[in-house]
């Protein structure tokens, strides 16, 4: 092992998104715990659809000395229709803008942190144009994939195609090498069907990849062994592969506009809820229905009568009179028998004894926190991959319940009838699926500790960045680190 005898650093530079945000922070604090002669620097940007990232990252900077935080100057960003379009092209259009910012301030932290080496850039995949960055500075760049080892083969494999090749929605099934079986164009990602820049970002994105000395990811290996014995096998060229993950705020991500009474009635009301007893409805940050869809898993809870703690969220453009979206006399119904949110605090919440299910939207941080908990998930994909997820969850893994793999906000309304009995096959402790899920808690749990694959990780992660700053040779062609992957 290379050891790390004087203080080095590393930078981060991430998306604001809380599902990136925080497993790249989460990264952060893993590697400085780990080896106290590191110190991060994370770079700020700011993105109109991320307002809770400066208090996250503020509050993680104030109990951790060693991580520290730098704001981008404010730049004049792309116009908001290109968001409403994609968001993919939208981050690639800023990324563009911002280069020269972010180059300035890495410049700046070098000349102010002469005693304490910057080893690397850890970049997230989004935005993968930053490598420049270091290219042009002698700095080594390493990828940080919040997501999973799937979703990173999908984007390596566009570099097959090419960049106005878009998706069609009636294309047969794909074959691609990290995934056992094809599967349909219908789980794919909203991205590679748009023609508004979406599958050039995800294309341009990808290119980059092969540039970095490293991709960090967000998974572990027992979890995603084929896809990763794919990709060191050579089935597409890529840099090396290291799964570090699960990536998991115990704590749970903070809230600016959290109510604390709010979260002390939640957690309450769950004490006096039977182990194992009540189902979980929340759907991410972004995650929504109209009304229509509302009153359908409205009446599906009543049908079932099983309990049920819902963080229900109105879509943006919901008025007060469009509000009054569940069935006549569902409140009332309720009482006692379930209860209904704007937020609630997901890790607490899948970690307490009385959740026997989770109905979810697939985001791969939730997937993960599912797992570490032994809560399984009933899938209802909804936006970005998580189609792709709950695919894999249901078909190639067996540790989820399929409601729908590839619903997607326009879809035809899920019925009451669809919902209530993907809730009673969840709600089944004598499905399968439950003792999967167990099987792979353990695992999960495991993978983190002294001999874990993921613990093993990381430990060949910084041997890596600390010979290549020591030697300037690429990781490219360090093939250990492959061969044992």
């Amino acid at each position: 092992m290379a050891e790390m005898k004087k203080k080095a650093g590393l930078i981060f530079f991430t998306i604001p998104g809380i599902g990136h945000l925080g497993s790249s922070l989460e990264l952060a604090q893993l590697l400085i715990n780990r080896h106290n002669h590191l110190s991060i620097t994370m770079i700020c940007m700011k993105l109109p659809h991320a307002p809770y990232s400066d208090a996250y990252i503020r509050s993680i900077t104030a109990s951790q000395p060693q991580i520290q935080a730098i704001d981008l100057p404010h730049v004049e960003p792309p116009p908001q229709e290109l968001l409403n379009r994609s968001i993919p092209h939208y981050i690639w259009t800023l990324l563009q803008i911002l280069k020269p910012q972010v180059k300035a301030t890495v410049q700046n932290i070098l000349s102010s942190s002469q005693s304490n080496p910057v080893i690397g850039l850890v970049i997230d995949v989004f935005c993968s144009p930053m490598i420049d960055v270091g290219n042009d500075l002698g700095i080594p760049s390493y990828l940080f994939m919040p997501s999973n080892v799937g979703f990173l083969s999908l984007m390596l494999s566009l570099q097959k195609r090419q960049v106005g090749d878009v998706f069609c929605d009636s294309d047969s099934k794909w074959l691609i090498p990290g995934f056992p079986d094809p599967f349909p164009s219908s789980v794919m990602p909203d991205a590679v069907f748009s023609k508004e820049g979406g599958y050039a970002a995800y294309y341009n994105l990808a290119k980059r990849f092969q540039d970095s000395k490293g991709i960090i990811v967000n998974t572990f290996q027992e979890l995603e062994q084929y896809a990763i014995n794919a990709l060191c096998n050579g089935q597409i060229q890529t840099p090396s592969i290291y799964a570090v993950g699960p990536l998991i705020n115990l704590k749970g991500h903070p809230n600016p506009n959290l109510d604390h009474a709010q979260h002390d009635r939640i957690l309450k009301w769950l004490d006096e809820q039977p182990d194992s007893s009540v189902v979980f409805l929340c759907f991410g940050s972004r995650g929504s229905f109209d009304p229509p869809q509302t009153r359908e898993i409205a009446q599906a809870l009543q049908r079932t009568g099983v309990r049920f703690l819902w963080t229900k969220r109105s879509p943006p453009t919901t008025t007060k009179k469009e509000e009054r979206t569940l069935p006549e006399g569902f409140l009332e119904w309720t009482e006692g028998r379930g209860m209904l949110c704007d937020w609630a605090p997901q890790v607490e919440v899948l970690a307490h004894k009385a959740i026997g299910g989770f109905v979810s939207h697939c985001g791969w941080n939730s997937i993960l926190e599912s797992l570490w908990f032994g809560v399984p998930i009933l899938t209802w994909p909804i936006y970005a991959e998580q189609q792709l997820n709950a695919f894999r969850m249901v078909r190639e893994f067996r540790l989820a319940v399929e409601l729908r793999l590839d619903y997607r906000r326009g879809s035809d309304l899920v019925m009451a009838e669809e919902i209530e009995n993907g809730l009673k096959q969840l709600m089944d402790r004598d499905n399968m699926v439950h003792k999967k899920v167990k099987e792979m808690q353990e695992v999960a749990r495991k993978v983190v500790l002294s001999g874990g694959s993921s613990f093993s990780s990381v430990e060949k992660l910084i041997d890596v960045m600390t010979l290549n700053f020591m030697v300037g040779l690429p990781s490219h062609f360090d093939e250990s680190i492959n061969e044992k992957a």
